[in-house]
């Protein structure tokens, strides 16, 4: 599947060519830190699967709970986080954050992962009350 998208700013741009059904849910610690969130979708893919056509993102490395370098990929100017990579390199080597993905909408997650670290209540939100309109 032909994607785009960009961070919120639109200064960081890039198309990719992914598989739907690689989309997944960390719920790993760094995740959570990383976004503010109780987990990160992402799309897995391989880096040249990715083609940057806006700014160059800035970079943060992080050693994970899993002992791996990862290296995060965020707009210099607003922050939005865009991409993750590791060390190695490899076919499962980058994903691409869902919420910067303008397809999102036709994206489901098909698998979830670090998920002794999921917020207790994630999956129990049927009570809570929802808004529709804002």
């Amino acid at each position: 599947m032909q994607i785009d998208g960009q961070c919120h700013c639109g200064a960081v741009t890039y198309q990719a060519e992914i598989d739907p059904e690689r989309v997944s849910i960390c719920h790993c610690t760094d995740c959570q830190s990383l976004t503010g969130s109780p987990y990160r979708v992402t799309v897995i893919c391989a880096a040249e699967q990715v083609r940057l056509t806006g700014r160059t993102p800035k970079i943060y490395d992080k050693r994970g709970d899993n002992g791996r370098i990862r290296f995060q990929h965020f707009c210099g100017e607003c922050g939005s986080p865009l991409f993750t990579s590791g060390e190695d390199g490899g076919p499962d080597d980058w994903g691409i954050r869902w919420g910067s993905i303008r397809q999102r909408g036709e994206l489901t997650p098909r698998r979830q992962v670090w998920c002794r670290s999921a917020a207790p209540w994630i999956n129990d939100l049927e009570g809570v009350p929802a808004r529709l309109k804002d």
